[in-house]
């Protein structure tokens, strides 16, 4: 099998060799960079502060969005997944995962001292206290709330709504070509199986992001944390202004300039790039770098980690 083949199957395919595309395509789905994936997989992993937590994390996200992406191919195999056909719904969608992901920041944030530097977006001035620079780490670690897993698996549900080139593949081309709906509903279960596989690797290699520089697990664990909280708060606000700007104006997300590479999400540059870019690159790698400072800050001004 290449890659056009892929990406491009067939009629007649026998149901084995379906489910068997329908995986590597989830395969490749969970490697690339995708909106509807990195972005909040990151958010999740980064925030459970080990390699256990992140695999975790990954799979509790794609649990989520494997059993919508089930949902999706029994309806492509209905004929009741035309509405994507007539609709672009990826305004909405964003705005939905936006929604969810400001509300989840906004709840791991409530009662903290962490800073959202909004304010410095539209000219204004520093207002936070210093508070969590000042006390142990010991309580540090504890100033910002982990993130429950059932947020993760909704989140995944709902992002699985999002509609692209391999979502494509799986609802008109492979589902309707299953012998009935049951079978119909396990194109998209391995195709989100292998999405999985690949958020479980992906979410192992986020969580340890810090560990390159050495931090102690009470920092790691703060850190981490504070870095998911900040992603959630800011990288839904960003989901949100880009949803509304799609509805407002559908053109933008049929803009796309051409890499060359044939693979669905690296294959060109368009809205969902950027959106990548700035929510696990921008503003998921900006508060990394925030957290560590505030890490570096506590052991310039020689406060102790256990007092």
């Amino acid at each position: 099998m290449d890659l056009t083949f892929i990406l491009n199957p067939p009629a007649g395919l026998s149901v084995y060799f379906i489910l068997l595309i329908a995986l590597i395509l989830g395969l490749m789905h969970g490697a690339t960079p995708d909106e509807h994936t990195w972005p909040i997989t990151f958010s999740y992993s980064i925030g459970s502060y080990s390699t256990r937590g992140g695999m975790k994390a990954g799979f509790v996200f794609s649990a989520g969005f494997t059993i919508q992406r089930a949902i999706l191919s029994t309806l492509g195999f209905l004929g009741l997944a035309a509405i994507y056909q007539k609709y672009n719904l990826d305004g909405p969608i964003y705005i939905l995962v936006g929604f969810v992901m400001f509300v989840v920041g906004y709840y791991l944030l409530k009662g903290t001292d962490l800073h959202i530097p909004i304010d410095r977006l539209f000219g204004g001035h520093v207002h936070h206290t210093t508070k969590a620079e000042r006390v142990p780490m010991q309580e540090v670690e504890d100033i910002v709330k982990p993130i429950p897993s059932r947020m993760a698996f909704f989140h995944g549900f709902v992002a699985g709504w999002g509609f692209g080139a391999f979502a494509t593949v799986i609802t008109f081309i492979l589902a309707p070509q299953m012998p009935n709906v049951y079978y119909a509903a396990l194109v998209g279960g391995f195709f989100g199986l292998g999405t999985m596989i690949m958020q479980i690797i992906i979410g192992a290699i986020f969580a340890n992001i810090m560990r390159v520089k050495k931090l102690t697990a009470n920092q790691i664990k703060y850190v981490g944390r504070s870095t998911a909280a900040r992603t959630l708060y800011l990288g839904g606000i960003a989901f949100a202004i880009i949803g509304l700007a799609v509805v407002a104006f559908p053109m933008i997300d049929t803009l796309a300039f051409k890499t060359g590479n044939p693979i669905p999400n690296l294959s060109s540059v368009t809205v969902a790039t950027i959106l990548v870019i700035l929510v696990v690159g921008v503003i998921g790698l900006g508060s990394l770098y925030q957290g560590y400072r505030e890490m570096v800050n506590r052991k310039r001004e020689g406060i102790p980690e256990g007092k």
